[in-house]
């Protein structure tokens, strides 16, 4: 006899039965249509996939199929892109009109099938580039070439064309083409001379701090979330005097001869121009490389998307009404440009925005020092501010608007090498987006997941999207139920949409399995899966969470204050998850030793820009920070900064003043040149009054100010190495002491959690973080009858042995590995009409389905017809090399008696590698795909001569090993086998098919097939 919390087992009772659950008289109309929500959620609901074209691969057949297979699958959106990523060419060219003839064929294959299509913001999955930008439409920098000249003299020359500076990182190949044109554009800005100082002061950093490159946060090692604003540098160093500065440009012809009269001593000529950085779309098919659009100016990107978009809106009908399928949505995808710090309006819009002329501090862009180091360092502060607010508008901002005319929403990952603030760019969209990688297959992104839901939180977006599961390796070795624990992790983390990376479009016949592939990326999540007919029930799971989780408000304790400045990334302490950071470098894609999978403590936290507070932030009553959308904090943690602007620290003045509580030490001076030094005078009068003194403290401070009060000094201005916030628990124990009980508890901390707060309810989000069963005793901080409901089955029940005591409740609960459940609060308090079965029930084993079975494979994928196996074993160790390397569906077939019919019984198929399907007496009984491998046999079950049918299927590895051992007759020196393109007989004896070699003969073969023990149990 064993005990187990079984998620078939304990919910007999169905959504026919829930009114009479909730209350005694119905009275809670909205949960009680939010459960029928539950059982049958919508479509808006479902998860997409990213559906990747690859360079000129594209059949109308094929996107039929496609299309097809994902409505019957429980897809609901494609994100539709092409790439150029390891694979062949094929010969339908980017944009031609057989091209957009295909695309309009995909739209009106969407609309027809109630899917929802999104359009990348450009060719290639990065950015907005494409042939038809021109250099002077492109994103710029500044350069500039210096000559040592001495007077009294006349100088009547060309000074030299600047160069380009060295690129740090070189991510993007340009062809012959592309390379003459950008080397051939440059356009003169200005012409500056100064007296020659005596020393070369220069300042570190400069190509970083000029935004002359930003390089990815994610993938390189010892990429800075922030930039320290610079402002301890001695301010007695001395460099170029400002007020000596001469401004020349007039004085250069168009042929850019300069004449002029040097005066005495030495002097620099510094000539400033514009040119091309580089940056090309990426990775974009051959037909549509080009130029990155300039992120700067709005009537260049106007351009832009009038020639990408103009034919498609032409050919595809596209107006400007809302539509809930068909071409619906644009996406922005990770930043992956660069930067640029100059623009046609640039110096313009600084002077408009930083209140002066950038002019003559244009030398610090080359590193030299204008006045000192701390004068040159604020500029270069208001530098990147400003570039950042032109993003902002003039890129993110003004796509969403720009595709609002057509009736598009649009999404944005803010994310890598975003010279920008990651959370104010993802504030710009409809739906902020963020990426994560398949746990142990790629890089470590948990902080853009952090900041895509602090964005949707902080703004009132009810959706947060993540491209989900991103992998490179041996990728199809992932499958619904080993993806499970990390969605999970996910779902608590914030997120309620998946888009899986990745489908890739299958533009040949479908007898070539598994088929396209995104060269080596992607965990394959496409109808060329052994098992993806039978991934309904997974994505009816993922359906039902993602509705659920975007209902009410998420709730969150802990208010982390982003620095000021940019580019920026939210880095909360690693303290405020229950994972420890990776021990060591060693870990691959890992840099900064971080959990790949952190989970949140007991007071859930958020992140908030400047922008944001400014904007935004106010305080109710209880002294709450919140926000229009909802968003309420209990309190708000300051970074470690000396800086901060006037402006902000007003903010925060008036929010402490009335009422709110902070965590931080008083900023000392402003990190901007604007109104300087006045600035930095606002600055320490106003921070002497709030905290009474600038001075650091070596022991925790309270003060109370106005209605609020200011927690800094001692353990609150104590930070471990590569942090600016203070450790969790100095938090959470402020917190505790105020009265605010932790959120959620586990005792064994073996349990994740999300919440999220409706008007009459509180729906929790729980999930079993370990690969074992686990009993615990959760602590939820809510009130009123708790009701368990079932993801995976879409059943529900009412609880009924919880205790509610001082503002809490506590339940025991049991989960099976992996496992998860809503527990779900009806806080009009009302109790059940119906008779409660206990929480949690006793399995009792009836017998074991012992013996011989028949087992039939499929012939066409290399496996006998039929086979008897003696018992229940591993496919891979099977002596038939047609078994041994099979990978496909196969059916196990048996027929038994049953010993005892009473009470309620359950098939549990123990151990099954990966993914079953039950017949039982002509029963469909479903899809089993997560543990407890088991289905209710209650009313399809007979005495004697049941039927049984257990279709199994396994993953494409054995078979990709097993035809490594035959001729290699695939991808060539970069072309398709003639076979192929021919359409002739395959001679090579092998099964699958597909762009690259992913195994060979001395890779491991995985476990197939049904393990068992098959048994039947009773409750």
């Amino acid at each position: 006899m064993m005990q187990l919390f079984n998620k078939s087992l304990i919910f007999p009772i169905f959504i026919s039965v829930l009114a009479g659950c909730m209350s005694p008289n119905g009275q809670n109309s909205a949960l009680r249509a939010l459960a029928k929500e539950f059982v049958s959620p919508p479509d808006a609901a479902r998860p997409g996939v990213y559906w990747y074209f690859m360079d000129g691969n594209l059949s109308k057949d094929g996107i039929t199929s496609d299309l097809v297979s994902m409505k019957e699958a429980g897809i609901g959106n494609v994100l539709f892109l092409e790439v150029n990523v390891g694979v062949p060419r094929g010969n339908v060219n980017f944009m031609s009109e057989e091209w957009q003839s295909l695309f309009a064929h995909a739209v009106s294959e969407a609309k027809r099938l109630g899917i929802e299509l999104t359009m990348g913001s450009g060719p290639g999955w990065a950015g907005s580039g494409a042939p038809w930008v021109k250099p002077e439409q492109s994103m710029r920098n500044l350069v500039a070439s210096d000559t040592t000249v001495k007077g009294p003299s006349m100088f009547d020359a060309v000074p030299a064309i600047p160069s380009l500076p060295r690129q740090r990182h070189n991510f993007w190949p340009l062809t012959e083409k592309l390379s003459a044109l950008r080397d051939a554009y440059y356009e003169d800005v200005c012409v500056l001379a100064f007296p020659t100082p005596d020393n070369d002061e220069r300042i570190a950093d400069i190509g970083e701090k000029a935004l002359y490159w930003r390089a990815p946060y994610s993938s390189m090692n010892g990429v800075k979330a922030f930039i320290p604003s610079g402002i301890d540098c001695p301010v007695g160093s001395s460099g170029i005097d400002r007020s000596k500065i001469i401004d020349l440009t007039d004085k250069i012809d168009d042929s850019g001869r300069l004449k002029w009269e040097i005066p005495e001593g030495r002097w620099t000529i510094m000539r400033f121009g514009m040119r091309n950085n580089g940056v090309v779309s990426r990775p974009a098919p051959e037909p549509g490389l080009g130029f990155e659009v300039d992120k700067f100016d709005a009537g260049h990107l106007n351009s832009f998307f009038e020639d990408y978009y103009s034919n498609l809106l032409r050919i595809t009908g596209k107006t400007g009404n809302v539509e809930k399928s068909g071409w619906t949505m644009l996406h922005i995808d990770s930043w992956e440009m660069s930067s640029q710090n100059w623009s046609d309006n640039f110096r313009d819009e600084f002077t408009k925005r930083r209140g002066y002329d950038p002019l003559k501090c244009l030398p610090v862009y080359t590193g030299r020092v204008v006045e000192n180091v701390e004068v040159s360092e604020r500029f270069l502060w208001d530098v990147r501010q400003t570039a950042m607010e032109l993003v902002v508008e003039n890129y993110g901002a003004r796509f969403r608007k720009l595709g609002e005319k057509y009736g598009f929403k649009l999404s944005i990952q803010p994310y890598d090498m975003n010279p920008a603030s990651d959370f104010d760019l993802g504030a710009a969209a409809d739906v902020p987006g963020c990426e994560f990688w398949t746990e142990g297959q790629g890089y470590n992104c948990v902080y853009a997941c952090t900041e895509a839901t602090s964005v949707a939180h902080i703004y009132g977006r009810p959706v947060v999207e993540a491209e989900s599961f991103t992998a490179q390796g041996n990728s199809w070795e992932m499958y619904p139920g080993n993806v499970k624990n990390q969605g999970d992790w996910a779902f608590c983390t914030g997120i309620n949409k998946f888009v899986y990376h990745t489908f890739a479009h299958h533009s040949f016949d479908d007898k070539y399995v598994p088929g396209m592939t995104m060269g080596s990326y992607g965990v394959h999540w496409d109808r060329g899966q052994t098992w993806w007919t039978m991934s309904t029930a997974y994505h009816r799971y993922i359906t039902r969470c993602s509705h659920l989780l975007r209902q009410g408000r998420a709730v969150a304790d802990i208010l982390y204050l982003n620095i000021e400045g940019a580019p920026h990334v939210f880095t909360p302490p690693q303290s405020a998850f229950t994972s420890l950071p990776a021990e060591s470098d060693a870990q691959e894609w890992n840099f900064r030793h971080q959990a790949f999978l952190p989970d949140r403590r007991g007071y859930n936290f958020d992140a908030c820009s400047p922008a944001a507070l400014m904007e935004s932030a106010s305080v109710d009553e209880r002294g709450n920070i919140i926000f229009p959308s909802g968003a309420t904090y209990r309190i708000l943690v300051l970074p470690n900064a000396a800086t901060m602007t006037p402006r902000l620290l007003a903010t925060i003045e008036k929010l402490v003043k009335s009422g709110a509580t902070i965590i931080g030490n008083p900023p000392v001076k402003s990190p901007s040149l604007t109104g300087y030094p006045e600035c930095d005078k606002s600055v320490k009068e106003t921070a002497e009054q709030m905290w009474g003194s600038l001075q650091s403290s070596s022991v925790e401070k309270i003060i109370s100010c106005g209605s609020g009060h200011i927690l800094f000094g001692g353990k609150y201005a104590q930070y471990k190495e590569g942090e600016i916030y203070p450790d969790y628990e100095v938090v959470a124990e402020h917190l505790r002491n105020t009265g605010e009980k932790e959120d959620f508890a586990s005792a064994t901390g073996n349990i994740r959690y999300t919440h999220r707060a409706l008007g009459t309810a509180d729906i929790y989000f729980i999930s079993n973080r370990t690969d074992r069963a686990v009993e615990d005793v959760c602590t939820f901080r809510s009130s009123g009858v708790p009701e368990l409901w079932d993801a995976v089955t879409g059943e529900m029940r009412t609880l009924s042995g919880y205790k509610e005591t001082d503002g809490a409740i506590s339940l025991p609960v049991r989960l099976s590995p992996s496992q998860s459940f809503f527990i779900v609060f009806d806080k009009t308090g009302a109790q059940s009409t119906k008779e409660s079965l206990p929480d949690f029930l006793v399995q009792t084993e009836i017998q074991t389905i012992g013996g011989s079975w028949e087992v039939s494979f499929d012939t066409s994928l290399g496996g006998p017809e039929k086979a008897t196996f003696e018992s229940l074993t591993d496919w891979s160790k099977h002596t038939d090399e047609g078994i041994r390397y099979y990978s496909g569906k196969a059916v196990y077939r048996k027929v038994f008696d049953l010993s005892e019919k009473k009470g309620t019984l359950f098939l549990d198929l123990g151990k099954v590698k990966n993914i079953a399907r039950v017949r039982l007496n002509g029963h469909d009984l479903g899809v089993v795909w997560t543990s407890p491998f088991q289905v209710n046999i209650t009313k399809s079950v007979k005495e004697k001569e049941n039927i049984l049918e257990i279709e199994v299927a396994n993953l494409w590895v054995n078979r990709f090993i097993g035809d490594d051992y035959l001729p290699d007759d695939g991808v060539k020196d970069g072309k398709w086998p003639e076979w192929l393109l021919n359409g002739t007989e395959r001679t090579s004896g092998r099964i699958t098919f597909a762009p690259r070699r992913f195994y060979t003969r001395e890779s491991p073969l995985m476990e197939s097939g049904l393990l068992g023990d098959v048994r039947i149990v009773r409750e």
